[in-house]
């Protein structure tokens, strides 16, 4: 849940990356840190493990306006995606305000994300949290890989996007729906803190996760379905998975 210090009117929202290792987590926040402006961003910190890091780091964007009278600050994390750090996973998903899982579109990765996304579901019921009512998005990452080697949106979608929650192409070591990935989440947090009713203040929260001014676009081969490459739904604020 969002930490409130009414000392300075900030509250803190944390947004947490999941999904089987190797997934793009860590590359999805390393190229969030590196890419949005010094000076929305703090440190990034890394917990390494065996196999695996854990990233996180503030974000706060100069123009979201506010909630009420405070400001908001979102806190962005990674979880080690390997079966045998579920304890370290439990641990960084509690408290979490949102969730975007990171599917890995390699076939030979298939049952690696149903298997992580159920493990995420279990967490969150653990947490005594309905994932029903939490923001969540879906990514599929290494969608330029060719058809060979990845399994195409739609079929990642009916297989894992059951709840019909916002989904993404992606190309996270690129950056081709990494921002998209963040604004969908981000704005699907604020929405829950009240920010988009209406208001002035409200129009400018929805509108703070914008993206840079030159965000790539995920270049596709011929065969494939160009209009696949970011999926939105109309329900986008805030169905949770």
């Amino acid at each position: 849940m969002p930490i409130v210090d009414h000392a300075i009117r900030l509250i803190t929202c944390k947004l947490v990356y999941y999904g089987p290792g190797r997934s793009g987590k860590t590359t999805n926040l390393t190229y969030l840190h590196s890419a949005l402006p010094s000076g929305q961003v703090g440190t990034l910190t890394s917990l390494a493990t065996r196999r695996d890091r854990t990233l996180f780091f503030d974000y706060l964007p100069v123009d979201l306006g506010t909630v009420g009278a405070y400001k908001v600050r979102f806190q962005l994390y990674t979880v080690p995606g390997q079966p045998y750090y579920k304890a370290i996973r439990q641990l960084v998903l509690q408290g979490a305000d949102g969730v975007a899982f990171v599917a890995d579109s390699q076939r030979h990765r298939w049952d690696d994300n149903i298997e992580s996304l159920q493990d995420m579901h279990a967490s969150l019921a653990e947490h005594g949290v309905d994932a029903r009512v939490l923001p969540i998005v879906l990514q599929y990452n290494k969608q330029d890989l060719p058809p060979s080697l990845a399994v195409n949106v739609a079929d990642l979608s009916a297989a894992l996007n059951f709840r019909g929650v916002p989904e993404f192409a992606a190309d996270a070591l690129n950056g081709v729906g990494v921002f998209g990935t963040l604004r969908s989440i981000g704005r699907t947090v604020l929405r829950r803190l009240g920010a988009d009713d209406g208001t002035p203040a409200g129009r400018r929260a929805n509108a703070a996760l914008r993206t840079p001014a030159c965000t790539p676009a995920l270049e596709l081969p011929a065969h494939h379905d160009t209009n696949a490459v970011e999926v939105h739904h109309a329900h986008e604020a805030g169905v949770a998975a």
